[in-house]
């Protein structure tokens, strides 16, 4: 497919939202009518397809299936949380507003705690933000998927937040929930039901029609009634949940895309209107939310002016990934951050090499600022450690991208991309400016030509007290459109589905079960049997291995590569795991090996 060949057709924008389009899956897991045939598409023709996807966040409000971002309903709950946190940053003591997450809800949690800590610091403020992640701050910058279904650990981690527990103070705390692992809901159940807390206000993104009700190992209650639970607290504004639809993902299941923006949004959004109306007296206002909304619903126009740029950047990308080389990522910042939270996310999604993708931040852990610090020598994240362990084997076949702002150290910028220069012509960048600053124009304009391509993004000036969140946005939409076509043009996807995703948690392992009775047609059970023979890597299933629980099944699967493209095609020709990985390995791109089987 041409970059010309593909036009978004208004009905495809909201197909989706069709009570008879895939109904048996929650929003989240459905597939995007838009990018059907992303897998076939050229680079410019993906960026297109992506974008087009994020417009999906800010659709307006259709009917009464779906709540939306600025729908009534939500505007009106993030008023009242927003107010909560007022409260709190006008009387800190012996409070927190504690941001909790798995996967990338939990990054997000970490940058946006990051950011509104600075800003109480540079208001001489005590920082009143904490975060959680699921698999402590390794998950920052790696896959750690196992611990999302350890419920117990969630307690722990609440429990112990900033070092201190909570059983020894009277704390007030506002709690972020992406309420869709079973990590997270002990410490909900368990802190709505606490008496000993001032306040318990609870912001809940769920999907109640399709949470499972199935038992959870540990736990006394399930996914749904803990969410029918904060439903019925919400009636007292004990419990805030909202559930606003952004559309499917452009590779379906891949929350780290839209999900991820549209979490970032909302959170900035709730504490920048709360910070405003703790320190400068400004009401909030469902103008004011709004307003907010709509800054960063002009900022997804951003990209769409750079098609070109960008296209060039994922083909890049996309050939460094075909030569099995490696696209680095090297920030400063928070744009820094951003970098090591797309790399990280590519392991899961794409069944990648932890080296495929990689992210350095200028000042590694010293600019971090971490709960835990250094993460030993498996975590390195400098651009020293760049330099020393990475630099020394790339060539013109591996990818280096430069991400910064005009605000940052632009001296900084030009000496690395001198040195990475020496080894490689493939170097490119990506920055921010605003529109007038010439500052650093003779060393920007090195940089410029030292790069083989320079994507100058330049906002409008005066610059607005929400410039580094909309540059943050708008750096995350260029990565994540990065990192997922050049993995679309490495073949890892099959039309729109992520297939060569890793099963090492229940959401995953059930998505991938999903996904197989999906493509091949086959029962539910008879898609479980493929996929566990390509985990255990058997030909037929033992007793053991059948009656073992999910988390077993998980657990061997850590070690395991091409598990749910090694049960489509044994679903599709009933060949052994032995042919299949032939097949595979004759033909590395999944959707040529699935209709290479059909033919």
């Amino acid at each position: 497919m041409s970059g010309s060949e593909w036009t978004c057709r208004l009905s495809s924008m909201h197909e989706w939202e069709s009570p008879y389009y895939e109904p048996s899956l929650p929003v989240s897991e459905k597939s995007n009518p838009l990018t059907r045939d992303i897998d076939r598409a050229s680079s410019g023709c993906i960026v297109r397809m992506l974008q087009a996807c994020d417009s999906q966040m800010f659709l307006e409000e259709a009917g009464a299936t779906y709540q939306r971002l600025m729908s009534d309903d939500v505007v009106e709950t993030l008023m009242e949380v927003a107010k909560k946190v007022e409260l709190i940053l006008k009387d800190p003591r012996d409070s927190l507003v504690v941001l909790s997450g798995c996967g990338t809800s939990g990054r997000l949690a970490f940058l946006v705690t990051s950011a509104f800590n600075r800003a109480l610091k540079e208001l001489n403020q005590s920082p009143v933000y904490s975060y959680i992640i699921a698999g402590g701050d390794k998950a920052l910058f790696s896959s750690q998927e196992a611990p999302e279904d350890d419920p117990k650990l969630g307690m722990l981690s609440l429990k112990e937040v900033r070092g201190v527990p909570v059983r020894e103070r009277s704390v007030s705390y506002s709690l972020v929930f992406p309420v869709v692992y079973p990590l997270l809901l002990w410490p909900v159940s368990w802190i709505s039901a606490c008496r000993t807390l001032r306040s318990t206000p609870l912001f809940l993104w769920a999907s109640t029609p399709h949470i499972r009700d199935e038992p959870i190992p540990g736990c006394s209650f399930t996914f749904r009634s803990v969410v029918q639970r904060m439903e019925e607290l919400a009636k007292s504004q004990k419990a805030f949940c909202i559930n606003p639809a952004v559309g499917p993902e452009a590779i379906s299941g891949s929350s780290r895309m839209k999900g991820g923006s549209a979490t970032k949004i909302l959170l900035e959004v709730v504490l920048s209107a709360a910070h405003a109306a703790a320190f400068t007296h400004t009401p909030i206002t469902q103008q004011g939310i709004l307003q907010h909304m709509r800054a960063y619903e002009k900022t997804l126009e951003i990209p769409c002016a750079h098609n070109e740029g960008m296209s060039a950047l994922l083909e890049a990308a996309g050939k460094s990934l075909q030569r099995g080389r490696r696209v680095c990522y090297l920030g400063w910042g928070s744009l820094g951050v951003l970098g090591l939270v797309d790399a990280s996310e590519c392991v899961p999604t794409f069944g990648a090499d932890y080296e495929d993708v990689r992210g350095f931040i200028s000042g590694g852990y010293n600019e971090l600022k971490n709960n835990e610090g250094p993460l030993g020598p498996d975590f390195r994240i400098s651009h020293e450690d760049f330099l020393h362990l990475v630099l020394p084997s790339l060539d013109d076949h591996d990818m280096v991208l430069l991400i910064y702002t005009q605000t940052d150290d632009v001296g900084d910028v030009e000496k690395l991309a001198r040195r990475v220069r020496e080894k490689t012509s493939n170097l490119h960048a990506v920055y921010h400016r605003v529109d007038g600053d010439t500052a650093a124009t003779v060393q920007q304009d090195d940089i410029n030509k030292l790069c083989l391509s320079s994507l100058r993004i330049t906002w409008p000036s005066p610059a607005s007290g929400l410039l580094q969140m909309q540059w943050e946005l708008c750096t995350k939409l260029f990565l994540n459109a990065l990192s997922t076509g050049a993995h679309v043009l490495k073949g890892k996807i099959y039309q729109n589905h992520m297939m060569d995703l890793q099963v090492t948690n229940s959401k995953l392992y059930c998505r991938a079960t999903r996904l197989l009775q999906k493509l091949s047609g086959c029962p539910e059970s008879k898609c479980e049997e493929a996929l566990l023979k390509a985990v255990y890597k058997v030909d037929n299933l033992t007793v053991e291995i059948t009656s073992s629980d999910i988390s077993t099944h998980t657990h061997t699967a850590r070690t395991r590569t091409k598990v749910v493209p090694l049960a489509l095609v044994c679903l599709l020709t009933g060949c052994s795991l032995a042919e299949a990985e032939l097949r595979l390995e004759q033909q590395p791109i999944v959707r040529d090996a699935v209709e290479a089987c059909l033919s």
